[in-house]
């Protein structure tokens, strides 16, 4: 009798185990949909491009941390690392990536003749600007600055009347000075390593630019500093050819993917001096901070005189 009571609990046991699992593997199975079914689907690359497979991207070749040639002679620097990100992306390896020397002044007609698919190379987002290209997404919140020398009297934007101010072509500082500061002469040149050689040589009195370039040229030079005024701040975007929507939602989707993962913070660290990584990475995307361009119909920044 006792052997048949405990086979007939054996059985209920199984029996019982049996109905357990049989009932938890529906849920499971429904778990794994519902993970299945909220996995974000990216867009895809464009098919030429992926054909191709290889990104070409324009960056700038002077302007360190952003964008430079290394004492190796291979491009370095914050937005050449970003590209190698979505090479990655694209294609599974960094390599798979072409870089093109973007200043300033050329930046816009790599992408109307095609010679890049992106345009990576500090490009501040403008009104003017989104009415002949795309941008992406920010990425960065740049501001502009004023280099000047130790004893200079210029010591806020209300100095540089008079004086001689060298920036980039094609800039928005360019415009904005030539628009709002009547008696400055502006110094224009191809590039900041120019403008600053023009500032060392005694022909400008300052450099205006972004204070991602000369936060670090003020560091390394003792004989220069930048004063405390910050002005048009222009967030960053990658420049895309004006009307091509799917290259557009393929990258904003993957810059969504690295501020997610915070993959912005890694780029400064591995780019800038440790003494300038807090402030710096108060300015990039990451999983708490966001940002944006300004709202449409707002005026462009370099229309607006201080």
């Amino acid at each position: 009798m006792k052997k048949l009571i405990l086979a007939t609990a054996g059985v209920a046991v199984v029996a019982f185990i049996a109905a357990t699992l049989g009932s938890a593997q529906p849920t499971a199975t429904t778990a794994t949909a519902g993970s299945q079914a909220k996995a974000p689907v990216l867009p895809k690359l464009p098919a030429d491009i992926a054909s191709r497979k290889r990104l070409i991207v324009g960056a700038k070749c002077d302007t360190p941390p952003f964008g430079y040639t290394d004492v190796r002679g291979k491009n370095a620097g914050v937005d050449v690392e970003i590209a190698q990100q979505l090479a990655r992306y694209a294609f599974g390896r960094a390599q798979r990536l072409t870089i093109v020397c973007a200043p300033t002044a050329v930046r816009e007609p790599l992408l109307t003749t095609n010679r890049v698919d992106l345009v990576i190379s500090t490009f501040s987002y403008s009104a003017d600007r989104d009415t002949r290209i795309d941008f992406s997404r920010a990425y960065y919140k740049a501001t502009g600055r004023l280099l000047v020398k130790n004893d200079s009297p210029i010591r806020s934007l209300a100095d540089i009347r008079g004086k001689k101010v060298a920036t980039t072509s094609g800039s928005i500082y360019d415009r904005w000075m030539k628009r709002c500061f009547a008696g400055t002469e502006v110094i224009v040149v191809d590039s900041v390593t120019n403008a600053v050689l023009a500032f060392n040589q005694g022909r400008a009195d300052a450099v205006m630019f972004d204070d991602t370039s000369l936060a670090l040229i003020a560091a390394s030079n003792p004989a220069a500093k930048m004063t405390d005024d910050l002005f048009l701040e222009s967030p960053y975007g990658i420049g895309i050819k004006q009307g091509n929507v799917e290259l557009k939602r393929w990258v904003d989707a993957r810059l969504n993917l690295m501020k997610r993962k915070d993959l912005f913070l890694p780029i400064i660290r591995n780019n800038i001096a440790p003494r300038f990584v807090p402030g710096f990475s108060k300015n990039i995307l990451r999983p708490n901070i966001n940002f944006g361009y300004p709202p449409p119909g707002a005026p462009s920044a370099e229309t607006v005189c201080p």
